[in-house]
């Protein structure tokens, strides 16, 4: 399963290479692009550039007769994958400034795709504080039967086209509607609008209740909620605190995202913001090794609007005491018991960024809930199950059938 010798260039690679199944990615230009990587020298650099030059290529015309719209929209969506993949290492790259160049390349090629759609996903801004929330509401036609519908929610890291492999596209061919949108600390919020997490992810969720709600085509009893990656904090979360949830799936379960980091990262932070930042500026940032560097600067950015501004100028934050307090405070120990949906927690084989964590969410829920753990014998291993987001998929929307009732 080796497909670069860096840890987390592979995962990466992995996660574009499983999501062919779903479409939005293409075995044969996911391996082209591995190999050329690889001859030319895995780094940021490299990374970057080979990704983001297949994403301008299928945004491009291809060779041989005009497209139809199908092929249009599957080049864009396969384009807004390799953009992502682009953005992931950007910061780490010779023009870390490019970042929301990127995103917005990223974001154009999803949007061509959405627009694409039959029937086209719809489109909306759904009012939060000072930063409306982009959304996308996916049917499977355009009549007003009211369906099941599922709010998919992202990490602290993905990009849209995420959601559509880790479930819009099993929800439309399930009969259900899908909504994807951007929070604090994610897509548009987040490289374009600068609003990073918040702990209170239930007054995200809310007001896209209240618009699933209000439409015809939606069934305002079987509204369920899932979260891919840390969403698997956020969810559980606002999941506490919305009732109108009528279903719950943490991917994989999360109590405490601080924990995620490494214990060396942690072991910065201390009560006072003075010591922790002087720690952090004379001790730890002077020996940061260049790829350490780049992976704290891409970690840090959703929780610190200065800490993703200066990594675009290639330099470090300084401010470390801020956004660690703004991960520690996304700890929901203390708010888990009081989640009344159907919850179904998954874990995965060494899975490698929360350990211990799906079963401690699990244990500690009161409503009726299932566990279930994703194996390496059958190719599910790994944070998210990167090389079986269809395996993952049939898992939790057979859940979700059953949960609500659907068939």
């Amino acid at each position: 399963m080796t497909l670069f010798k860096d840890p987390a260039y592979n995962f990466s690679g992995l996660l574009a290479l499983g999501a062919s199944g779903q479409g939005s990615a293409e075995v044969g230009e996911v391996l082209t692009a591995v190999n050329s990587i690889n001859k030319a020298g895995l780094s940021a650099q490299t990374y970057v550039e080979t990704f983001s030059k297949l994403g301008d290529r299928l945004m491009g015309a291809p060779e041989g007769a005009k497209p139809d719209e199908q092929t249009t929209r599957f080049r864009a969506l396969r384009a807004a994958q390799y953009y992502a993949q682009a953005l992931f290492f950007v910061l780490g790259s010779d023009d870390p400034g490019s970042e929301e160049r990127l995103y917005k390349a990223g974001r154009g090629a999803w949007d061509k795709f959405c627009g694409l759609c039959d029937p086209a996903a719809v489109k909306a801004n759904v009012p939060y504080e000072k930063t409306p929330l982009p959304v996308w509401f996916f049917r499977p036609d355009e009549s007003t039967t009211r369906r099941p519908t599922v709010i998919l929610t992202n990490g602290s890291d993905g990009q849209n086209v995420d959601m559509w492999t880790y479930g819009v596209q099993a929800a439309l061919e399930r009969g259900w509607n899908a909504l994807v949108y951007d929070g604090p600390g994610q897509g548009q919020l987040l490289f374009v609008d600068r609003v990073v997490f918040t702990p209170t992810w239930e007054k995200v969720v809310t007001p896209l209740v209240d618009w699933l709600v209000a439409r015809p085509d939606v069934d305002p009893e079987r509204i369920a909620l899932t979260g891919l990656s840390m969403g698997g904090d956020l969810a559980p979360r606002a999941a506490a605190f919305e009732n109108r949830i009528a279903a719950l799936v943490a991917m994989p379960g999360c109590v405490a995202p601080w924990l995620g980091f490494p214990s060396q990262i942690r072991e910065i932070l201390q009560p006072s913001k003075e010591e922790t930042n002087n720690i952090w500026n004379e001790e730890v940032v002077p020996e940061l090794p260049a790829d350490d560097a780049a992976t704290i600067k891409k970690r840090f950015e959703p929780f610190s609007v200065q800490a993703m501004l200066g990594a675009r100028e290639g330099k470090m934050f300084t401010d470390f005491h801020t956004p660690a307090k703004r991960v520690e405070a996304l700890t929901i120990t203390d708010v888990v018991g009081r989640i009344k949906a159907p919850t179904l927690v998954l874990d995965y084989d060494f899975e490698q960024f929360y350990p211990g964590q799906p079963r401690e969410l699990f244990d500690n829920l009161t409503s009726p809930k299932e566990y279930v753990k994703l194996t390496a014998a059958i190719g599910a291993q790994l944070h998210c199950s990167p090389m079986a987001p269809q395996q993952h998929c049939e898992v939790v929307f057979d859940w979700l059938d059953q949960t609500l009732s659907v068939r």
